[in-house]
């Protein structure tokens, strides 16, 4: 019996808005119909609700949404739906996979079969699908792409620039890797001049990604990668550490198993790159150095380098922005089915499928969390069986039923037919279980139950081939020997016995990728990951409220005092070793890759990431991706100013989880560019007389004027560093006093890129200015009246803890500065200063204290400590404007609205 689905909130909010089939022509909108509107008419940040029309006035309607708000709109702003319940998009769904059988017979068994596997979301299909089944004949029901690197000439670029860009326009992400593109400085024959290099074009693509809508809502999305050999690999591992150069892509590195061992044992590593001059280079080269090398062709070396030193590189970059991730490229074309025909060259935006050139993504997800036994307290083993072998087939038809926009792509995909089922509610399922997400008892539990999910859809692929023919690249023995099929047929004989007598339809069959959007939709955990978080705050017209997860709020409701178990894990909580391991556990059984995200905490070392990406690499991981709470890309800025040396040695304060060092090189920069900005300014406002001669005598007396009025930094302060719990996550926030009272603020909250780091960082440079210049009372207290109790989009903490902003948090932060400070004992721990000056001070004062040692947190009304709960840093939502982007499963997801970059 099919059930009855019932979406409230924003999951039917998602439904509708993404999912659902629209009418185009919102002309009939009539009273009565569920229609979504737009309450917030914004080009940035546009809001919209669910909502009944309650009257209609020619082209004007009244809706009333679901939270009550009464909301006139026009027609034609309406987004109006034929479909109002999942019910109605899985008939749809069902209907358009079974019309490519072959019989009306078939068509009718498989409409029902497919049906079956729909209801209740037991098998929840990828977002192209979902959206664009049988709803139009130019829309693509798959996700993501892989377009050939570039061939080595303007034209090249130009022509997968345009590639890249018809994709992106109808929807889907894509991957590119820049191997195949001359290094910088390298000669060009053509024009007598030389190549700006990879890296530089890997700028143009970010570019043009950057100016592409999709749906309206959000930006395309963007894989660049390089291979571990090409000479320009260092520029591209450091290329985000130059502000603006590539920031609408993802950057991976692709690692080979030789660059791994040269890092194990030390050697030196040599960069390289095919003779440009060769005759062949033109028609041949394509960006793979070992078919060029067989082919007996010319590898000229361009620089030797220590692999450990480039290593060391790659993981400190990750640690600081979590970017590049890391391939190893070379095990996964050694574990791939299609290692024999058509190898891997690079992977999707969110990094769970590797693909050949002009391969594709076709994606769904089985809902793990619905095959719960409550009977048995164990998986319902046989309904699970059932359902990947229906949802194999459901994959195996999209192929047939897709539009190809570019006849590459269809080549590719009915070549090799490569689909990729995944699954979601994995974390939903464990807790069921009392499982511990992480423990040595659920590495056990992901071994079996991804094993079993893994050998039911090889043999329904196997019966496919019988019935409908192999992949037209199946050669059985060849087939056979790829590292994933030797670890399958090991385990399940069965699985190789099948495939030699049956053949194979798919050349592929598992993939993990996100599923943030259609996760959030159903209401379960997203793709493999641990919930992000149990508890969360939603804003409604009565304030906010602390609300649960379902799973967690079912618990609660029925144990209302007691603390949630153990085996209610977060991402954060997790070790990111936890992660890893996990991560490992289940690719095992994964032909293709994973979509995972190792949460790491904001004092996770560079020595921990390094031992991290080796784990990764040493258990079969086919990639590393990590993401350190608080991480930000610190960066040495420059002034135009080449006058502007440094007379005195300024000394920072290290806002906590940042070196010494760094923020020394950073805001050494911010002091220098922001004493810049103020002379300039005073100067322009000062120029009456537009002689050469007064300009000077003006821009001299600005000076002045400045000095006299700007108090110069000492070269040693005291200060404390004030760890605050904020709506965009943990801000470190660092007073430093000067005579007594605070002088400069320095902000670390999110990671450098961000909109919140931008802001903050404005922020604390203009608190900074204000504090040191000028003599106008009592600036403190002036400085907490305009910043105290500032609002934004969202709030945390009740009571006195209640946090309504980061320019609030500082406000907190300055209320209890004196009294922290005013114990000369306590204060001492709190000096703050870069290495320079620890070093030449250590002997004088007579220990390490001139190293921030602790931070405070909040402090309630009766002087108690209330130490805040951590939360991982969060950014602005491009669809909904508020401070709900999270980094989960490789992909930036909003927890407020649903918003995916990657679905």
């Amino acid at each position: 019996m099919q059930s009855k689905q019932k979406l409230d909130g924003l999951s039917e909010k998602i439904f509708l808005d993404r999912y659902a089939l629209k009418n185009a022509d919102t002309s009939g909108a009539k009273v009565g119909d569920t229609v979504l509107v737009l309450t917030k008419d914004d080009p940035k940040f546009p809001a919209k609700e669910v909502g009944e029309i309650i009257s209609r006035e020619g082209e004007t309607v009244t809706v009333r949404t679901r939270s009550g708000e009464v909301v006139d709109s026009l027609v034609e702003k309406l987004t109006l739906n034929i479909e109002k319940t999942p019910e109605e998009m899985w008939d749809r769904l069902a209907a358009a996979m079974a019309s490519v059988e072959a019989t009306p017979e078939k068509k009718k068994e498989w409409t029902d079969k497919f049906r079956y596997i729909l209801d209740d979301w037991k098998l929840v299909p990828g977002g192209r699908i979902a959206a664009g089944a049988d709803a139009s004949d130019e829309l693509t029901l798959f996700n993501c792409y892989v377009v050939p690197s570039p061939r080595d000439s303007r034209g090249g670029i130009m022509s997968t620039l345009s590639e890249m860009t018809e994709i992106m326009a109808r929807g889907g992400g894509v991957g590119i890797n820049l191997s195949s593109l001359r290094p910088r400085r390298a000669v060009v024959k053509g024009v007598n001049g030389s190549s700006s290099g990879a890296v530089s074009w890997g700028g143009l693509f970010s570019y043009t990604t950057g100016l592409i809508e999709q749906g309206g809502s959000r930006r395309g999305a963007l894989m660049l990668m390089i291979n571990d050999w090409h000479p320009d690999l260092l520029d591209f591992i450091t290329v985000k550490s130059t502000m603006g150069q590539i920031t609408n892509a993802n950057l991976s590195v692709c690692v080979s198993n030789g660059f791994m061992k040269a890092v194990k044992e030390d050697l030196d590593w040599e960069l390289v790159f095919p003779d440009t001059t060769d005759p062949d280079y033109n028609d041949k080269w394509d960006g793979n150095l070992e078919a060029w090398k067989q082919l007996g062709k010319v590898v000229k070396p361009y620089r030797t380098v220590r692999a450990r030193d480039v290593w060391h590189t790659i993981i400190e970059s990750a640690w600081k922005s979590a970017e590049p991730g890391v391939v190893f490229m070379e095990y996964y074309n050694q574990m791939s089915n299609s290692w024999y025909f058509n190898p891997i060259i690079c992977t999707n935006p969110c990094g769970e499928q590797g693909l050949p050139a002009w391969g594709v993504c076709n994606l769904s997800a089985i809902n793990l969390s619905k095959f719960y036994d409550e009977q048995s307290h164990d998986v319902a083993w046989d309904e699970l069986g059932m359902v990947v072998r229906y949802s194999t087939r459901f994959l195996d038809n999209v192929i047939d039923k897709t539009p190809y926009h570019f006849e590459e792509n269809r080549i590719n995909q009915q070549g090799e037919r490569r689909v990729g089922l995944g699954s979601m509610g994995l974390a939903e399922l464990m807790i069921k279980l009392k499982i511990r997400y992480g423990s040595p008892e659920s590495l056990e539990f992901l071994d079996k139950i991804y094993a079993f999910m893994a050998r039911e859809a090889y043999l329904a692929s196997a019966d496919i081939a019988a019935e409908k023919g192999s992949f037209e690249h199946f050669i059985a023995d060849k087939f056979l020997q790829s590292g994933f099929m030797k670890n399958m047929t090991s385990v399940f004989p069965e699985v190789g016995t099948a495939i030699q007598q049956k053949g194979m339809r798919n050349v592929t069959v598992i993939t993990q990728a996100p599923t943030g959007s259609t996760g959030t939709m159903v209401g379960t955990s997203t793709g493999i990951e641990p919930y992000f978080a149990f508890e969360y705050y939603r804003q409604s017209r009565l304030g906010y409220d602390k609300q649960y997860v379902p799973i967690a709020q079912d618990y609660k409701d029925k144990h209302p005092n007691e603390e949630l178990p153990d085996y209610f894990v977060t991402s954060m909580s997790l070790s990111a070793e936890d992660h890893i391991r996990a991560q490992a556990a289940i690719q095992t059984w994964v032909d293709s890759s994973i979509s995972k995200t190792a949460n790491c905490p904001a004092d996770f070392t560079v020595e921990e990431t390094k031992n991290l990406y080796e784990l990764a690499f040493d258990l079969g991981c086919k990639g590393v991706t990590i993401y350190r709470d608080g991480s930000r890309d610190v960066q040495v800025l420059s002034t135009e100013n080449k006058d502007a040396k440094k007379e005195e040695a300024d000394v920072t304060a290290a806002a906590e989880p940042v070196s010494t060092e760094e923020a020394n090189a950073e805001n050494n920069a911010e002091k220098a560019s922001a004493e810049k900005a103020v002379t300039k300014a005073d100067t322009v406002r000062s120029a009456p007389v537009a002689t050469v001669n007064s300009e000077k005598l003006i821009k001299a007396e600005a000076e002045q004027v400045f000095d006299k009025q700007y108090k110069r930094r000492p070269q040693i302060l005291r200060g404390a560093t004030y760890k605050v719990n904020t709506p965009f996550g943990m801000a470190y926030i660092t007073i430093n006093d000067m005579d007594g009272t605070p002088s400069e603020i320095f902000l670390n909250v999110g990671k450098a890129g961000s909109d919140v780091f931008a802001m903050s960082e404005a922020l604390g440079r203009v608190c900074s200015l204000f504090l040191r210049y000028g003599d106008h009372g009592d600036k403190v207290r002036l400085l907490v009246k305009h910043l105290k109790g500032i609002g934004g989009s969202g709030a945390i903490g009740f009571g006195s803890n209640r946090v309504e902003s980061i320019a609030d948090a500082v406000a907190k932060a300055l209320e209890q500065h004196a009294e922290v400070m005013s114990d000369i004992s306590d204060a001492e721990d709190f000096i703050t200063a870069t290495s320079e000056v620890v070093e030449a001070s250590v002997s004088s004062l007579g220990s390490a204290a001139a190293v921030p040692s602790k931070s405070s947190s909040l402090v309630d009304d009766s002087g108690h400590t209330t130490p805040p709960v951590g939360v991982a840093s969060k950014d602005l939502c491009p669809s909904c404007g508020s401070a709900s982007l999270i980094n989960s499963e490789g992909c930036k997801t909003c927890v407020n609205c649903g918003y995916s970059k990657c679905s």
